[in-house]
């Protein structure tokens, strides 16, 4: 099974999803649910983190953070070890709690950290749950609305600053910000790479982290070579035309980028037999040393 590839840096912001083994709950009680968060506080104080929003449903979470160091694998280490200690001493169980590793999403901040702020929180919306984000208690919606006071894990200052500077006009932009979302497409569409929100001057930015991890199986192939031109950037309509040139970029798209000749076939309309054809032909016709 594949592995992501964790990129790290001081002032990263990530979404992190933490699924339950088997879909099975991670929450028995409001008491788990409340040691998660205390237990995000501390881990928080730690590390050196900051908790932008979250959601605790009944087999997974989300959970918005910047780290302010290369740690978050560590972090989240020591978030989802201790809880599964202490979740699984008190129920009298064993093994493990969660499905593999946390999956992390590495978000633009300036571009898409709000959208994924509102994305999280009306979580409970979107499951059929609730009808309206302030009827789940075990989010940060109602916190940063001001309708309760936040848990200590919780920075609401950011996302309140982005709607304003009195804090009871932000607050209430915010749920506005917030119901107008409700029927808005789903962000994560755009994420590229499987792990990466951002414009293409973003994921440019974060290509030195993907080097050197290009010839690693386990590691998905849209992360080992992050930042790869799409095959209609390979093949435009110049190349197309020009045989010669379409079969040098043939084998530059499965060589040197990572593309499967299944891949390369459907985009180009070829049957894979010319595409394989076209690959051996050109191992052939390399000179021997």
């Amino acid at each position: 099974m594949a592995r992501p590839l964790r990129i790290e840096f001081p002032g990263a912001v990530y979404h992190i999803t933490n699924r339950g083994n088997d879909k099975r709950p991670i929450f028995l009680d409001n008491g788990d649910r409340e040691n998660f968060l205390n237990l995000l506080e501390r881990v928080n104080t730690r590390y050196h983190w900051i908790c932008y929003a979250y959601c605790l449903m009944d087999n997974h979470n989300h959970l918005l953070l910047e780290t302010l160091g290369r740690n978050l694998s560590i972090g989240m280490r020591q978030l989802n070890g201790v809880y599964t200690q202490t979740f699984n001493r008190k129920h009298e169980r064993v093994g493990h709690l969660f499905q593999g590793r946390f999956k992390a999403i590495l978000i633009e901040k300036d571009n898409h950290l709000l959208e994924a702020c509102r994305y999280v929180v009306l979580n409970p919306v979107r499951a059929g749950v609730v009808e309206k984000p302030e009827q789940w208690k075990w989010s940060s919606y109602r916190a940063t609305a001001g309708r309760e006071k936040a848990q200590r894990c919780l920075t609401a200052d950011w996302i309140l600053h982005q709607f304003g500077s009195k804090r009871g006009v932000a607050e209430r932009r915010y749920r506005e910000f917030v119901r107008a979302g409700m029927h808005v497409e789903s962000l994560w569409k755009g994420v590229k790479a499987q792990s990466i929100l951002g414009g293409d001057d973003f994921v440019e930015r974060l290509m030195d982290y993907a080097k050197g991890h290009e010839d690693i199986p386990e590691i998905s192939k849209g992360q080992r070579y992050l930042g790869r031109p799409g095959l209609e950037q390979l093949f435009n309509r110049k190349v197309i035309q020009d045989k010669r040139t379409r079969d040098e970029r043939i084998e530059e798209a499965v060589e040197k980028y990572g593309y499967t000749q299944k891949e390369v076939s459907r985009h180009l309309g070829m049957h894979f037999t010319s595409i394989s054809r076209i690959m051996r032909n050109r191992e052939k016709a390399m000179p021997t040393k």
